[in-house]
């Protein structure tokens, strides 16, 4: 695909190609200065409509992009900007309805498994925060199918960071399992103290979250063939660093070929805080024999 760059009076790149039909606006540093970045995009449907998605460059995609919680695929336009690729919006989120019921990352990873039918040999796998849970039960599923995984601020692993609840919220929580506490307590309680992703979930996707934030992926990782390559923000308060560093070592264990690259002052956002370090990250996973 290729793009326009028009720089405005009030410092906005517009960034634009022919006949698209999405406009996304996305956040960015460029020579220190915050821009605000729009790129036009494509949006194509997958598996019989369940899906949809961003498309990007020519020939069959070698990448498969997944984003973050309460995100969409147009969260890498950046990053991927010049590769051919797919970068979906996950059930739920932007043009893709959500599933009738819950799921956790078993269920998304499932939904994705069409999507391969249309793409290249053994793609790589670029998975930031949410959608790496999904990138990690894929590659976990099917390894013959995948070239390699790209992970950027991935709860992998629980027991660091506030993943946790604290000991008088399990209290509650187990009041409400026996009887204790009522249905309608509980949700008060969980509105009031719960993150700004459950407060702004409802239904089906609230139901969702509260199932992927008690996963944890030891058993997946241990399936994991293809290489690894973490890209971290140091300053991430979501997912600190010492969940990839520990991630890494997990992986290395099993045989794994790891990278992990920490990206100083960034924080959790790299798809679009630090694109260029997750385009690097890759055309290195692309340019591998």
């Amino acid at each position: 695909m290729r793009l326009r760059e028009t720089a405005t009076a009030a410092g906005m790149i517009r960034v634009s190609g022919p006949t698209l039909p999405v406009v996304v606006v996305c956040n960015s540093i460029l020579d220190h200065r915050a821009l605000r970045i729009e790129y036009v995009v494509a949006l194509r449907a997958f598996g019989d409509g369940a899906l949809f998605g961003d498309v990007g460059g020519d020939g069959p995609p070698r990448v498969l992009a997944l984003h973050g919680w309460g995100r969409r695929g147009t969260d890498f336009a950046a990053s991927l900007q010049g590769f051919s690729y797919i970068a979906l919006d996950l059930p739920g989120f932007g043009a893709t309805p959500a599933f009738e019921q819950p799921q956790g990352a078993s269920g998304y990873a499932e939904a994705v498994v069409p999507v391969f039918e249309e793409m290249a040999a053994r793609p790589i796998l670029v998975g930031h925060s949410f959608g790496g849970r999904v990138a990690v039960v894929l590659a976990s599923r099917y390894p013959d199918r995948i070239g390699g995984l790209v992970l950027t601020g991935v709860p992998l692993l629980r027991g660091l960071g506030s993943g946790r609840p604290r000991l008088g919220f399990r209290l509650i929580r187990w009041g409400n399992r026996v009887g204790l506490v009522s249905d309608l307590r509980m949700e008060q309680i969980r509105r009031k103290h719960g993150s700004a992703d459950y407060r702004a979930a409802s239904g089906v996707m609230r139901q969702t979250l509260v199932t992927v934030v008690n996963e944890s992926y030891e058993e997946e990782l241990r399936l994991i063939k293809a290489p690894v390559h973490l890209v971290w923000g140091s300053d991430d308060t979501e997912v600190p660093v010492g969940v990839a560093q520990r991630a890494s070592g997990f992986l290395k264990e099993q045989g794994v070929e790891v990278t992990l690259d920490v990206l100083a002052g960034v924080g959790h956002w790299v798809p679009t805080e630090a694109p260029s370090a997750l385009r690097d990250a890759v055309e290195q996973m692309l340019g591998r024999p």
